[in-house]
C-alpha cells in the first residue's frame, strides 16, 4: 500500500517516526490524564500524544492504542507496543496506516524530499 502516491522504504528512526516496509514506527511521548485526546507537536525525536485515560496499569497506553488506531485507520490489534507501555516514553509500530495525521505527512514528505 502506498499512502500520498509515493513507495515506502525502510528509514532510519533517527526523527520521531519512520518507515519499515509497510509499517510506521513513531516514537511517543505520551500525556496520560489530559483534558482530551490529541496528537500535539514534535519534541525532540519524539510526538507527543495526550489521552484522557489514567496512568494506571497499562490503561492509558491502551487507551493511545486505541485512539491512533482510529486515527491511522488500522484496528487496535494492528499497532504494537514495542515498548514503553507502563511509561510516557514508547516506541510503536502501525502495520499498513490508511491515514497518516498532517504532522506525521509533512515530515514524512521532507524526508522524500530530502532523500
Amino acid at each position: 500500500m502506498h499512502v500520498g502516491g509515493r513507495a515506502r522504504k525502510k528509514s532510519a528512526i533517527n526523527s520521531f517516526c519512520a518507515w519499515d516496509g509497510e509499517t510506521l514506527v513513531l516514537n511517543i511521548l505520551g500525556k496520560p490524564s489530559a483534558k482530551r485526546d490529541a496528537i500535539g507537536k514534535v519534541k525532540g525525536e519524539q510526538l507527543k500524544v495526550s489521552v484522557t485515560a489514567a496512568p494506571v496499569a497499562g490503561r492509558a497506553t491502551d487507551h493511545m492504542v486505541r485512539f491512533l488506531a482510529e486515527e491511522f485507520g488500522v484496528t487496535f490489534n494492528d499497532i504494537e507496543v514495542v515498548f514503553g507501555r507502563f511509561n510516557v516514553n514508547k516506541q510503536l509500530r502501525i502495520k499498513s496506516p490508511r491515514n497518516l495525521p498532517s504532522v506525521i505527512s509533512k515530515h514524512l514528505s521532507k524526508e522524500v524530499q530530502n532523500a
